[in-house]
């Protein structure tokens, strides 16, 4: 399937609903490309895969996605699988650009005054390797503290779907990310899961002090319409003939679910 000006769509991926946030951000950037939102719903959460398992199912899942769909790129909207997948997506498909979500370490780094950063994620991204090597990499001289959290990507998922959510349990799971060491204090919290970013209101509400909270989406997006040839010269306008669209895995998602989907403007198959 292709969008209605002969180009080939942008197909995001995620978990659940937290591509979400990448998708409004790379809707603001590329308004005239065609969109296809992938939620894995039948593997959600990610967290409570056996690596091995996990790796295997999403490559399976991206053979037919890319059979299907045909994207110009594909963005892996989701922590969780970008540091444990990423590669073998390349190496399965290498005629498809991927574009992954990694922890912020790098920025964050780079604006602490405290010294004191924390990554909020989920406790697959925490112990991946991949995310101890970026804090090698770019954060060896500040203190990184890796909060996974079992319970926040859920607690979006029923925020977005149903317009509440148990604050106290917000609180709970943020928590630890705030320290003070020496007269100093965490001053910048990486939301290193694209779901959180929708709860980033109750996490401030929660917060003992301000931080800074580091929400990714618009660098990923940013990221890939970096990678994409540019379409035309002169100013972009959306093509409005035909709608974006969102399937879920499950094939069955719920009310709310479709009028969240609806919401963001997409159709549901």
């Amino acid at each position: 399937m292709t969008a209605n000006n002969g180009s080939r769509p942008v197909l995001m991926f995620d978990s659940g609903i937290g591509g979400l946030t990448v998708l409004r951000e790379a809707r603001v950037l590329m308004p005239e490309r065609h969109f296809i939102y992938i939620a894995d719903d039948a593997g959600f959460p990610y967290g409570g895969w056996e690596e091995g398992l996990l790796r295997e199912h999403i490559v399976k899942l991206f053979e037919g996605l890319i059979a299907r769909y045909d994207p110009e790129i594909a963005v892996i909207a989701c922590n969780t699988a970008s540091t444990l997948v990423l590669a073998d997506l390349r190496a399965a498909f290498p005629n498809t650009p991927f574009v992954g979500t990694v922890p912020a370490i790098k920025p964050a780094a780079e604006r602490t005054r405290s010294g004191l950063v924390s990554v909020l994620a989920t406790p697959g991204t925490v112990k991946r390797q991949y995310t101890r090597d970026l804090i090698g990499e770019w954060a060896s001289k500040v203190h990184v503290r890796l909060v996974g959290s079992e319970r926040l990507a859920g607690l979006a998922e029923i925020y977005m779907r149903d317009g509440f959510v148990d604050e106290a349990a917000v609180r709970e799971e943020v928590e630890p990310c705030f320290i003070e060491q020496d007269g100093r204090r965490t001053d910048i919290v990486v939301l290193a899961c694209t779901h959180y970013p929708f709860l980033v209101n109750r996490m401030r509400k929660a917060a003992p002090w301000p931080v800074d909270w580091i929400d990714p989406a618009e660098a990923i997006a940013r990221r890939a319409i970096s990678l994409l040839p540019q379409q035309r010269s002169g100013p972009r306008e959306p093509l409005l003939s035909e709608p974006d669209f969102a399937v879920f895995t499950s094939g069955t998602p719920d009310f709310a679910t479709r009028r969240l989907m609806q919401g963001f403007g997409l159709k549901v198959l």
